[in-house]
């Protein structure tokens, strides 16, 4: 049996019998099984770690296509606590990648006809969500400056203020990659993901797809973590300082601290595409079907694309000066 994207069942596709995940035990602990008996097997070509029950004795990477051989056993640590279910079928996800593909406005049209896939993996990957409390503390000089005109004089007055700030910021399901091998910019740019779908981890959910345990703990991906909400902590600070002609921070003290850190398994397709000798990789969210990467781009309509903003600028600015009483030549 393997799990139906499109039900969220588990589906027999021999008999069609399906069932329902959240009314049926998990079978690993239905077996009693330790979760040391639950395995891990390591990819000789591109050194890929993928987590699979015990019955797995051999499959194909899900990075490089490569055959593997299962090495040794998963230890009961890797065991996540939540995961989201793909609710996007395999035909549906090259349905929409095609889609994706013809869309293209700067790739090259046999990019665009998307009949190169190399191939296409349903994934579940590692993810650490982290719950984040932040308190911030604030020092600096403002300034307001007034420019006006009294008699024969303009006079410039400028006034400075102490700045001083006291926030507390909490951010919640901040979703950090723990994969070595996945690009940690492409996973980002999956993002957001529906976390009101998150359900407690059960084996059945990866019949048919694969998945990978974490690279890194918690308390490691902790420091990306706190760069990933830097950008967002100064554009908080910097909405309650305005009004002010000019500011500048004298002393500014961040203190983050981890409230809870979930281990969880997202859904993502890994798209792998051939185009002029050079293969791709794109991403699609198992979810919401956005599709993230770097397609080729077509130097032909890069330069035609440019010809056309320049002739039409230079025919904008004509009409202008035409209509202020310049010539039109």
């Amino acid at each position: 049996m393997a799990f139906d994207a499109g039900t969220g069942t588990l589906s027999c596709p021999s008999c069609g019998r399906q069932d329902q995940v959240d009314q049926i035990p998990d079978p690993l602990k239905q077996q009693a099984l330790p979760l040391e008996d639950v395995k891990e097997y390591h990819c000789n070509g591109c050194g890929a770690v993928i987590v699979t029950d015990q019955e797995t004795s051999a499959t194909t990477c899900s990075f490089c296509g490569s055959a593997v051989v299962l090495s040794d056993r998963l230890s009961g640590d890797f065991a996540p606590a939540m995961l989201i279910p793909f609710t996007i079928s395999k035909e549906a996800a090259m349905k929409a990648f095609k889609k994706w593909c013809r869309n293209g406005l700067l790739t090259p049209k046999g990019f665009m006809t998307a009949d190169r896939i190399a191939g296409m993996t349903g994934m579940y990957v590692p993810f650490w969500l982290y719950d984040l409390n932040n308190g911030i503390e604030v020092h600096g000089q403002g300034t307001r400056v007034r420019i006006y005109t009294q008699g024969d004089y303009r006079y410039t007055e400028t006034q400075h203020f102490n700045i001083y700030r006291k926030i507390r910021l909490n951010y919640v399901r901040l979703p950090i990659d723990a994969s070595e091998k996945m690009n940690d910019e492409l996973m980002d740019k999956l993002e957001p993901f529906p976390y009101d779908q998150l359900k407690a981890f059960k084996t059945p959910y990866l019949a048919g797809y694969r998945a990978e345990k974490y690279s890194y703990n918690d308390e490691q991906l902790f420091p990306r973590a706190k760069e990933k909400t830097s950008s967002y902590i100064d554009a908080y600070i910097s909405s309650t300082v305005q009004g002010y002609s000019s500011v500048m921070y004298t002393d500014k003290q961040i203190d983050t601290t981890v409230k809870q850190a979930d281990y969880v398994l997202l859904p993502v397709w890994m798209i792998r595409y051939n185009y002029n000798r050079t293969e791709y990789t794109f991403a699609m969210n198992g979810q919401t079907g956005k599709v993230v990467g770097k397609p080729p781009i077509s130097k032909a309509k890069v330069t035609a694309w440019f010809a056309g903003v320049s002739a039409f600028s230079f025919v904008g600015l004509k009409i202008v000066s035409w209509l202020m009483g310049g010539g039109f030549l």
